[in-house]
């Protein structure tokens, strides 16, 4: 491999984390606009789903892909889209009405610390002492940062929905292992079948709870920018970068997120952070780095979204 090709995927990897944390902010601005939080999920992943599916429609090689994917492959595919995209995609733009976007992105990043307790348990995978020390680094972080608990009224049902898509997304990620270790499908066909899946489910339940809410030009450009760019370019563009970037790169760039989000919480949203937040979100992220830098060197490819 080139160095240059290595420079370039990096770039572009980081490039993609930026649109991924800049998610966050305009999610925020559209909610503050009253749109429906379920509904406005829905249309954003339903949107993606569609941009998508020319790239598998008009591919006879992929149509073939997937008239021959089996009851059990859709049941598991299936199950991943309603746990990632239904479960915790609505539950991360709940969680957005209540409580600041930092604050949920440090959840978020709990994923790989769940991960490896869930691991534990479903895929008997034990933490090396290595990453023993990164899941108390990362504790104490989240420790430091929400110590003493200061959260009261609606902020309070807000950590428990954030607290429940943090755990249902690192569901997903042990999903998201299984299929891609028993399905022989591209990812594309399995964020193509997944997504369309949870996505509708998301979408109808958004309607028939919320309803549409007013969607001016403006809140349809938004979701436009969500779906086309920040998820469907987005996840192609990172899909792109997975053939030069080993599985650890991949995921330490993915952890470049939580300061992004937080910087631009700050400047767009006017989410402040005292010296104890920042120090609690440093940790975190430490914490989460070392958990990958000591994960095996043979690492099962995930599935990505």
């Amino acid at each position: 491999m080139k160095p240059s090709q290595q420079v370039t995927a990096v770039l572009q990897a980081v490039f993609v984390t930026v649109l991924w944390a800049s998610s966050w902010v305009l999610i925020k601005f559209g909610l503050r606009a009253s749109l429906p939080a379920l509904t406005f999920a829905g249309l954003r992943y339903t949107l993606a789903f569609l941009c998508l599916a020319p790239f598998v429609l008009l591919s006879s090689t992929n149509r073939a892909v997937v008239k021959s994917l089996t009851r059990k492959d859709w049941g598991q595919l299936a199950l991943l889209g309603l746990v990632f995209y239904t479960l915790t995609q609505g539950l991360q733009f709940l969680s957005l009405v209540y409580l600041p976007a930092a604050m949920i992105s440090l959840l978020h990043n709990l994923v790989s610390v769940m991960v490896g307790f869930l691991g534990m348990i479903f895929l008997r995978e034990n933490p090396s002492k290595g990453q023993w020390f990164g899941i108390v680094l990362t504790v104490i972080g989240v420790a430091v940062y929400f110590l003493p608990l200061n959260i009261q009224g609606v902020q309070v049902m807000g950590l428990f929905i954030a607290l429940g898509g943090a755990l249902s997304n690192a569901v997903s990620s042990l999903l998201g292992r299984q299929v891609n270790r028993f399905t022989n499908s591209s990812p594309l066909i399995i964020t193509f079948v997944s997504m369309g899946i949870g996505s509708l489910v998301l979408l109808m339940i958004g309607i028939v709870f919320q309803g549409f809410g007013q969607l001016d030009w403006q809140s349809w450009l938004l979701i436009a920018w969500l779906a086309v760019i920040n998820t469907a370019f987005a996840f192609t563009l990172w899909n792109h970068t997975l053939r030069t970037l080993s599985a650890l790169e991949s995921s330490i760039i993915n952890n470049l997120m939580l300061p992004q989000i937080a910087i631009l919480a700050f400047v767009f949203l006017g989410e402040t952070l005292n010296g104890k937040e920042i120090l609690g979100l440093i940790l975190v992220s430490l914490g989460v780095i070392v958990v990958q830098l000591q994960k095996k060197r043979v690492i099962l490819p995930s599935a990505e979204t």
